[in-house]
């Protein structure tokens, strides 16, 4: 009698693999090895990104950089000009340490729009600059450094608004799909020309003019 020996290996896309006994048929090899090859590539696109960021925007204001200077070296004072404020007023705030200058803590929690995080004054230079250090939480982790630089031009003061820190994987990754770097320098921009008209409005009261 002939014996029939229906355990043949096959071949083409119907063929499970008999090397490891996964059941995986040609194809599906194929595209496992092509998905992960995938995910190989965009890893090192991702990890080729820069490992630092920066951002900076400046303004020339009508104004001493004393008036400047004191509406940025206190928190309480931000409300009036930064452009975050008006994107969630309902978040919510906290203030922790002096009231202003070094030490001085600023705590928030909000929509979507502004997330959640802290700032600190860590150092404070009279009409001359303003450190701050941001501790975002959500929507992710960072730590980034923050400067607020006051330089006299005659009657007016140039302000220099900017922003550095180093890109973690996920940075690096939404860098791809968003440039953070417009993102963050149009609400700069904004900020900026909030405090011009603030300050300049203040020095016009102040003179009667």
């Amino acid at each position: 009698m002939e014996t029939v020996n229906e355990n043949s290996s096959g071949s083409g896309t119907g063929a499970a693999c008999s090397t490891c006994g996964c059941g995986l048929t040609g194809l599906g090899k194929k595209l496992v090895v092509g998905v992960i090859a995938a995910i190989a590539m965009f890893c090192a696109v991702v990890a080729s990104r820069p490992n630092d960021f920066k951002v900076s925007r400046s303004a020339t204001m009508a104004a001493t950089p004393a008036a400047v200077f004191e509406q940025v070296n206190d928190f309480h004072k931000w409300d009036n000009w930064s452009p975050w404020a008006k994107m969630d007023p309902n978040a919510k705030t906290t203030f922790e340490g002096p009231t202003s200058g070094v030490g001085a803590k600023f705590g928030w929690s909000g929509n979507g729009d502004v997330g959640a995080g802290s700032m600190t004054i860590v150092d404070s230079k009279p009409n001359e600059l303003v450190r701050i250090r941001l501790d975002f939480t959500k929507p992710m982790q960072g730590t980034s450094d923050i400067e607020l630089k006051f330089e006299p031009q005659g009657e007016q003061t140039k302000v220099t608004w900017s922003m550095a820190g180093k890109n973690n994987f996920i940075a690096k990754a939404v860098s791809l799909f968003m440039d953070c770097e417009k993102m963050i320098g149009d609400q700069y921009d904004k900020g900026l020309a909030n405090l011009k008209a603030l300050v300049e409005a203040k020095a016009v009261e102040k003179t009667g003019a």
